[in-house]
């Protein structure tokens, strides 16, 4: 079967496709910097010798990574607002439950990292008399993030992509506004090519610079964890 592409229409739209691109990207950032932040404080909450706080935690984590993001994101958009009553914008139902799923992985990886740091670091740091908060900031956390950074950049890589879902509940990322030029120019396989493009433009070189760090890191000799 002969096909006669036409992409002229579609680069015609061309800043429609890049202002999504800009909304995906942006969106990543700041759910890949919530995400950390949260994750932080709960694989701290995680590790408490305390099994009443510890206990209910690990439950939220085996939920938020158990449930598809996409049914989260619908219940935060469609379902939250009924509970609390609160206004819910596309962004803000992007936002919290991207962090929010972000954080579930990155708490694992969290405690993965800090239970990987040697004893005898925290046996050294508990001989200067080190309170624990202390000794957390400037010895254990420094390391242990620097065995996540791989973990960081891949989850950072993921995340560029299921921000895709969030194109559902009608916020303006790069498969948003791609359906939109499709529909205004009646091709959908020239449009969805080059917005295939587009993410391939960003995530081939993330991923050829994740692989780098990982090879430059065994190297190195530093262990990381995932």
């Amino acid at each position: 079967m002969d096909y006669d592409w036409q992409f002229g229409p579609v680069f015609r739209n061309f800043d429609l496709l890049l202002w999504g691109l800009g909304n995906t990207l942006m969106l990543t950032a700041i759910c890949l910097v919530l995400g950390l932040i949260l994750g932080l404080a709960i694989a701290l909450l995680r590790l408490s010798r305390l099994w009443i706080v510890s206990a209910p935690i690990g439950l939220l984590i085996d939920i938020l990574r158990i449930v598809p993001p996409l049914v989260q994101l619908m219940w935060v958009f469609f379902a939250l607002p009924i509970l609390i009553d609160v206004r819910m914008t596309p962004f803000i139902a992007a936002t919290v439950t991207l962090s929010i799923q972000s954080a579930a992985f990155f708490a694992e990886v969290f405690r993965g990292g800090i239970i990987s740091i040697e004893r005898d670091q925290w046996e050294a740091a508990r001989s200067l008399a080190m309170p624990k908060a202390t000794m957390m900031r400037r010895i254990i956390l420094p390391q242990a993030i620097t065995r996540m950074i791989p973990t960081i950049l891949e989850r950072g890589i993921e995340l560029l992509k299921t921000t895709s879902l969030v194109s559902a509940i009608s916020f303006a990322d790069l498969l948003f506004q791609a359906t939109q030029v499709s529909q205004s120019v009646f091709r959908p396989l020239e449009t969805f090519t080059v917005a295939a493009g587009l993410y391939l433009a960003v995530i081939l070189p993330a991923s050829v610079g994740v692989r780098l760090v990982e090879r430059r890191m065994a190297r190195s000799g530093v262990s990381t964890v995932g």
